[in-house]
């Protein structure tokens, strides 16, 4: 009779008013077989969940009328203040009672660089939180998780931010996760002292370390939230997507997740990591600068006192960029994935069509083919020639878009395709490699002397990939950027799925990356989805040869 009883209190297809009131009668009858919380319990799990550390209660919300649960500011590590600054992240201290997890945690100390919108209410060095949007379903579900990382340079940005909102895709029946993670000075100062308190002689990377922490947060915790812990896909936009392509490194990171994503950027050439002598010597100039003469000095100061350390919003003194420290990153990037040693998991990466405007070449010099001519000379020198034809400016109209074309490789997309180029040579595994297209639109309120926009910006792919162009009221969304924003962030979805972006709600097949008719297979995402076949080889051919060659072009982009 109880394992009877039992089936009869799990069965989720007693719908028909008879036979709900067999079970309630079976429930009351025989309650003493069953436990205290009803069906609805099993069928929908409650927003208090119970963590190793102490209890949380999120809150109730929806998508799309999609019934979901939000759990907001979760500490996955303790505060990294006092002797904790410029530390590993420590195991979060326990609390007693039942945590709020209604509102955002603190977003990180950092510079207001970008026109970011933040939910969360303040700053603070103690910021080490995370977020986790699920659906109202039970329990015992293991569903995909992707786990994003947001972007801003590793001197902005936040898990708050309306754009990285994880709700739309939790509404498609995955768990999503934004975090938090040490940014500037606070996240990679690397100084020697560092290295000798350190167990195993690393200095800098405490971001990384971070985002490392968070995921083995989530590999210990994310089933509580009905999440598959071999499921994870980590994801990320610029900085974010250049930490994804170090987790893909990093032999601390491994096993902490299946899929990567990757929108716009990575660590290899122009934005290779830094050696350990660059982050060392930067590091001491800031110090210098700060006229700390030991570490406990520095550890001593205000965050507020580094903040300002730093520069200003108009003009940052000091940029801090990932390095080799010898243990989370024990060699560069390029010799990882040259060596096949990277995580060998299936990868969606990308950039767009106007990663930077043409004025970062021309300034505000007319387009014409003579001074894009001297542009070419002034960048390239005996190169230059060789630049012209595969950067071509016969006429004002091909000058700017070849000067958009050059100005978005030199800062973001070149790093991408090389980062297609070694994975998908040396893993073993597919790269879905995709080219988005689509301009945004025109800004409601529209700042003062915008820079120009001739197709989809630098991170302005992330409300179409993520779903969220309801999120913010910046811009005058269409019907036409919502059907934009269906085919984007159905690739996502089916990718965290099942690894490939192919099927899925868009019933489009994606094919992997691979040599055909004189070029690679690439998917263009925007008022046309297509696979193209891209044909910038010989571009980023002779870009590679030419960091090799003279790394001056390359250190100016990184620094």
């Amino acid at each position: 009779m109880k394992t009877q009883m039992t089936a009869i209190r799990c069965i989720p297809s007693l719908r028909s008013p008879r036979r709900r009131a067999v079970a309630a009668l079976a429930a009351a009858t025989f309650g003493w077989l069953l436990p205290n919380a009803p069906c609805a319990a099993a069928d929908r799990p409650p927003t208090r969940i119970d963590l190793p550390a102490g209890t949380i209660e999120g809150v109730k919300t929806s998508f799309r009328e999609i019934e979901l649960r939000a759990f907001r500011g979760i500490p996955y590590a303790q505060a990294p203040i006092g002797e904790l600054r410029w530390k590993p992240p420590e195991p979060v201290t326990a609390w007693a009672g039942v945590r709020d997890a209604s509102q955002f945690g603190a977003r990180c100390m950092q510079l207001a660089l970008f026109p970011m919108e933040f939910r969360s209410r303040q700053m603070s060095e103690d910021c080490l939180f995370l977020n986790v949007w699920a659906p109202a379903r039970t329990a015992g579900e293991k569903l995909p998780v992707l786990v994003y990382f947001y972007g801003g340079g590793f001197a902005a940005g936040d898990g708050s931010e309306p754009r990285y909102d994880g709700a739309a895709l939790a509404s498609r029946g995955m768990v999503t996760v934004t975090v938090n993670y040490r940014l500037g000075v606070f996240g990679f100062l690397a100084l020697p002292e560092m290295a000798l308190e350190s167990p195993h002689g690393a200095a800098g990377n405490y971001g990384l370390l971070d985002q490392q922490a968070a995921l083995r947060w989530v590999r210990e915790n994310i089933a509580k939230f009905g999440g598959d812990p071999e499921k994870v896909t980590i994801g990320g936009k610029s900085a974010g997507a250049v930490s994804v392509s170090a987790h893909m490194a990093s032999p601390l990171s491994r096993g902490l997740f299946a899929h990567a994503i990757g929108q716009s950027g990575a660590a290899l050439g122009p934005l290779e990591v830094w050696s350990r002598s660059d982050a060392t010597t930067a590091s001491q100039k800031f110090a210098r600068k700060m006229k700390a003469t030991s570490l406990s000095a520095l550890r001593a100061m205000p965050a507020q006192t580094l903040l300002a350390g730093m520069g200003t919003k108009d003009k940052p003194a000091f940029l801090f960029w990932p390095s080799v420290d010898g243990h989370f990153l024990k060699q560069s990037l390029e010799a990882t994935y040259e060596a096949g040693s990277q995580a060998r998991v299936p990868l969606l990466v990308g950039s767009n069509s106007h990663e930077a405007p043409h004025t970062m070449i021309l300034g505000k010099q007319p387009t014409t083919p003579e001074r894009w001519g001297a542009a070419l000379k002034r960048l390239f020198g005996p190169y230059a020639s060789e630049a012209q034809a595969l950067y071509p400016g016969s006429d004002d109209d091909e000058v700017r878009r070849s000067a958009t074309s050059l100005a978005s490789d030199i800062f973001i997309s070149h790093a991408t395709r090389r980062w297609v180029d070694a994975h998908r040579q040396t893993s073993g595994s597919p790269v879905y490699y995709y080219y988005f297209t689509h301009k945004r639109p025109p800004q409601r309120n529209p700042e003062p002397n915008p820079l120009p926009e001739d197709g989809a910006v630098h991170g302005g792919e992330i409300q179409f990939a993520l779903d969220n162009l309801g999120m913010s009221n910046r811009f005058i969304w269409t019907l036409n950027d919502r059907v934009v924003a269906a085919f984007f962030s159905g690739y996502i979805e089916q990718f965290v799925k099942t690894g490939s972006p192919s099927g899925g709600p868009n019933k489009v097949d994606w094919p992997a990356a691979r040599e055909e008719q004189g070029g690679l297979l690439r998917q263009e995402i925007g008022e046309k989805n297509r696979t193209i076949v891209d044909r910038d080889g010989p571009r980023h051919a002779f870009l590679r040869r030419y960091y090799a060659e003279n790394p001056s072009l390359s250190d100016r982009v990184r620094r």
